[in-house]
């Protein structure tokens, strides 16, 4: 009996450790967007970004109120494309076209996967849908703040005032709208997400 308790709490810290491995690995899986980092301070870095191809779709305006948005690019990504091929899932899911910490303006905004660079190099298969896209977000610089847990309008609006405030301290000029990255698969726990603002600045 006395030995219940050890193994209980053995037990637990393996399983904790599993699903740790599990998740990290479900993100090392997938190809990140490159980019350069200029400077970084903690939970905030100024980035460089080279042009990136992407496959985009918009919320519909059709009043139904359902967001599909994933599931219409999963299916680009899955071959319902005009080369029947398959397409690498990449990280991160951007998020464009919405204003982080509204909830309605970012609804209506545009969800963004990268094309894999090998992909792209050769020639992204053109989407069938009519509502999925290829699309090319330019080369920018870039301020960002990561923050964990699960994303929402509220966090959103808080990281976006901690990184313009970031920027105002280093002379950092916006120049475009904000947008929103998530890493991680549906199923990662809270705790282990990576989120992102960021916003484009003047060089």
């Amino acid at each position: 009996m006395r030995l219940k308790r050890p193994i209980l709490f053995a037990g637990a810290g393996l399983a904790v450790a599993v699903l740790v491995a599990a998740c990290a690995t479900s993100r090392a899986g997938y190809e990140t967007a490159a980019y350069t980092v200029l400077q970084g301070d903690s939970t905030f870095e100024l980035r460089d970004y080279p042009e990136l191809k992407v496959v985009a779709t918009a919320m519909d305006a059709d009043g139904s109120g359902r967001d599909d948005r994933f599931m219409r690019l999963f299916r680009y990504i899955d071959g319902d494309n005009a080369a029947s091929q398959k397409v690498a899932m990449t990280t991160p899911v951007f998020m464009t076209g919405g204003s982080p910490g509204d909830g309605a303006a970012a609804a209506a905004g545009k969800m963004n996967f990268v094309v894999p660079a090998d992909v792209a190099a050769a020639g992204a298969p053109a989407p069938k849908a009519e509502n999925v896209v290829l699309e090319t977000l330019p080369a920018r610089r870039v301020a960002v703040i990561r923050f964990a847990g699960n994303s929402n309008p509220g966090k959103e609006k808080e990281k976006l005032a901690e990184l313009r405030a970031w920027m105002e301290a280093r002379g950092l000029v916006a120049a475009g709208e904000p947008f929103l990255a998530y890493y991680d698969p549906p199923w990662t726990p809270g705790p282990m997400r990576r989120n992102e603002v960021l916003v484009p600045v003047k060089k």
